[in-house]
């Protein structure tokens, strides 16, 4: 077993936060909450302090922060139905732009590889697409409402403009541009209850849910004519379950992350703990994956860990946040 080690609790949110990102080169952290700010976090020698407040955007909770590829933009969905682009290229977060649309909360927001689209998701069943132009402005490309229920989490593949969403519905489902309109060209049913959150492993052939159902399940792309044979319709891929990891959550998990730099997978649960996952050595990784547990945080925090995210240039670097209001920054290590 491996250990994960507290490195810092950040505290400063006056409510219960709700979702950290780290920005694309690590330098930043953001997370937000019910206390409806933004906080912007940076490291000053080997301590994690807060650099700005992003306050003023929402009048209701903020739910999710998700960063640009290229790092100068920072989106934020809120329980006020809309949704905060923020721009820093003058070196100071301004707000750009707030979009409109939709009926009810946004649970969700998401950038895609090319930072020319921006996803966003809601309890009102929907998903909305929409494109960034030249001059920084944002039109809806396409209003998708194909999910039955209300949408927890929308999550860009790594490398191709497809769209993963999942809800309430119990279902994951894909999207993709045709013929100048979005589709959903794939739902994939497996979990027992609300798919809360989803991430895709670093070549985009994989991805990893978590559910209320208190499981992890793993998807596996494949592609017409794959030497598996598993069948696949319309020239288009077909994701199927490979694996499901049970058995170390006793609540709901409400967050995955799938860390490019080690393939360790870590989520985080409503029983106040974080769990982190390592993939086994096996013959057959593709079609059979096996995963162990490599470490486990029992209280984390003392309340509900709503979300967890891997630093992206930093192996084993992890931030967290909770119902509890901290965001907290762990390293996993070798024991």
């Amino acid at each position: 077993m491996q250990t994960l080690r507290e490195l810092q609790t950040l505290n400063g949110h006056t409510d219960r936060a709700w979702c950290v990102s780290w920005s694309p080169s690590g330098l930043l952290l953001a997370s937000c909450g019910g206390d409806k700010t933004i906080r912007i976090w940076g490291k000053e020698g080997d301590k994690w302090l807060c650099k700005s407040v992003l306050a003023d955007a929402h009048t209701r909770t903020v739910r999710s922060v998700s960063w640009s590829p290229c790092g100068q933009y920072l989106a934020a969905a809120s329980f006020d139905a809309t949704t905060s682009v923020w721009s820093r290229k003058s070196g100071e977060f301004e707000c750009l732009a707030t979009l409109e649309g939709h009926e009810n909360e946004v649970k969700g927001a998401s950038w895609a590889c090319t930072g020319s689209l921006l996803a966003t998701c809601s309890r009102d069943k929907s998903v909305w697409i929409w494109e960034v132009t030249a001059d920084e402005e944002f039109e809806c490309a396409s209003v998708m409402s194909t999910h039955s229920q209300d949408v927890k989490h929308v999550k860009w593949h790594p490398h191709k403009e497809v769209l993963a969403s999942c809800g309430y519905d119990d279902t994951i489902r894909f999207f993709r541009e045709q013929s100048d309109d979005w589709e959903c060209f794939a739902t994939l049913k497996g979990h027992g209850s609300t798919v809360w959150s989803l991430d895709f492993d670093k070549s985009g052939s994989r991805l990893a849910s978590c559910s209320a159902d208190s499981t992890v399940k793993i998807w596996q792309e494949y592609e017409p004519g794959n030497p598996e044979g598993v069948a696949t319709t319309d020239n288009l891929p077909t994701w199927k379950c490979v694996c499901t990891i049970s058995g170390f959550h006793e609540r709901p998990i409400y967050d995955i992350s799938w860390c490019h730099l080690s393939g360790c997978l870590a989520t985080a649960s409503g029983d106040d703990s974080i769990c982190i996952y390592k993939e086994l050595p096996t013959a057959d990784a593709k079609n059979q994956p096996q995963f162990e547990l490599a470490a486990r945080a029992r209280g984390a925090h003392s309340q509900d860990v709503n979300s967890i995210n891997w630093h992206p240039k930093e192996q084993g670097l992890l931030a967290s946040c909770s119902d509890d209001g901290s965001v907290k920054l762990w390293c996993l290590e070798q024991d």
